[in-house]
């Protein structure tokens, strides 16, 4: 029986001939990936066991981006002690204020990760890099601690579903509505412990913003992770970033699936995702012009915070104003995307606007800080979840969109479709 993109990944770092979904395999790494709130906890257990070293303090990415600049005592300890840690063990990839940025932005952007890699993050959202023809997925702190000791992890090879992407995306349509669409449609447990595995003519449609955009949230269907092929658009994007050697993988054609799942692109509409799940998702034409009232529009995340998302925001603002009322937060995801938003005069069309632009941050995602919500508030953002007090209070409500919508209706005031206006 034929292999899926992600069980060659695992069989090739496990050096096993081939792997078959629901076997238990012991993998080596090219990453460990931990940020300010999980490496804490990994470095006390890494600790605790005795251990003295790292395992290559060259694939070891440490980034400070959840509550930096610290928000608060408890924030600056942790990050004082991720700090320190990276400073003991002269970790190469390590990422403080002025250099960070939101990890998953950061890790491709820099060439950190790349084609036929296997990487592990302690965050749930690592999934990111499948975007570039990686397997990566999230893991416990622990499992952190011991692939910076040992250089492995251990994992369950996932079976897969095949997701035909066909047509052309139009119109105001991006990466986030494809990905609401098909949460939409399998649901938040749909693709339980799968990988979903994107295919199809309407791959090549898709800009390397779009993937990041797309694996990022496979999480957000149950997924294990979620990978793209390796196609002109990841050579070109890794080209002169990443500088190990990539290896492509494709799928092969007896390659096994639990089930397929086709969507044609031109055929999407933008999408929203309504409290307090993100598969409760309906199409901008199902909402009524002044159904939703929002009192925030949050622009950024590691899912939408890149280059990309920050042009169509602005294309939006470029020449109106946010609504009274209604307060609209940027947050490019690097230091990089944030110097590029200057050169292009976006953070001026965003302050014009009546905008506020935040350092990289995680911020206000988690209910973090940079834009916590109250009581009986709505926000609009372009983040990845939207469960109950995800962002704050526990009597407010999250509306998942693009980028294009959330500053459509950071302008009228309601949640609004951006050809509209």
């Amino acid at each position: 029986m034929g292999m899926t993109m992600t069980q060659k990944i695992l069989a090739a770092h496990a050096g096993l001939p081939e792997v078959k979904a629901g076997q238990l395999i012991e993998a080596k790494l090219d990453m460990v990936l931990g940020n300010d709130i999980t490496s804490p906890v990994a470095i006390n257990e890494f600790e605790k066991c005795g251990a003295c070293h790292v395992f290559d303090n060259q694939r070891i990415a440490l980034v400070l981006d959840h509550f930096v600049p610290n928000k608060d005592i408890k924030a600056a300890e942790q990050c004082r002690q991720t700090r320190n840690f990276a400073g003991k063990y002269d970790i190469k990839h390590f990422y403080d204020v002025g250099r960070m940025g939101i990890e998953h932005a950061l890790l491709p952007e820099q060439g950190i990760v790349g084609p036929g890699d296997c990487i592990i993050g302690a965050d749930s959202h690592t999934c990111t890099y499948g975007a570039l023809g990686a397997f990566s997925t999230g893991v416990g702190s622990t499992d952190m601690a011991a692939g910076m000791i040992t250089g492995k992890a251990w994992f369950k090879v996932p079976s897969a579903i095949k997701v035909t992407l066909t047509g052309k995306p139009t119109g105001f349509v991006s990466g986030k509505d494809v990905i609401l669409h098909l949460i939409g449609e399998i649901g938040v447990d749909g693709a339980l412990y799968q990988s979903l595995e994107f295919t199809g003519d309407g791959v090549a449609a898709l800009s390397m913003d779009d993937r990041l955009c797309i694996a990022n949230m496979a999480i957000e269907a149950g997924a294990k992770n979620g990978i793209f092929p390796v196609d002109d658009v990841t050579r070109a994007y890794c080209k002169d970033r990443f500088t190990r050697t990539p290896v492509e993988y494709t799928a092969d054609e007896d390659a096994e699936y639990t089930r397929e799942v086709v969507i044609n692109l031109s055929k999407l509409r933008p999408t929203v995702s309504f409290p307090h799940l993100p598969e409760n998702t309906r199409t901008i034409d199902e909402i009524g012009p002044k159904e939703v009232k929002i009192d925030q529009a949050v622009i950024g995340s590691c899912t939408n915070g890149r280059m990309e998302d920050l042009r169509a925001a602005a294309s939006i603002l470029k020449g109106r104003k946010v609504a009274d009322g209604v307060r609209c937060i940027v947050i490019p995801g690097t230091q990089q995307i944030y110097l590029q938003a200057m050169k292009e005069g976006l953070i001026e069309t965003f302050i014009t606007a009546g905008a506020v632009v935040s350092t990289p941050t995680c911020g206000p995602c988690l209910g973090g800080y940079m834009g916590v919500l109250g009581k009986g508030e709505r926000a609009i953002s372009t983040t990845n979840r939207n469960f109950v007090g995800r962002m704050g209070h526990v009597e407010s409500e999250v509306y998942l969109s693009s980028p294009a919508v959330a500053a459509a209706s950071a302008v009228t005031g309601y949640i609004t479709d951006p050809a509209a206006i």
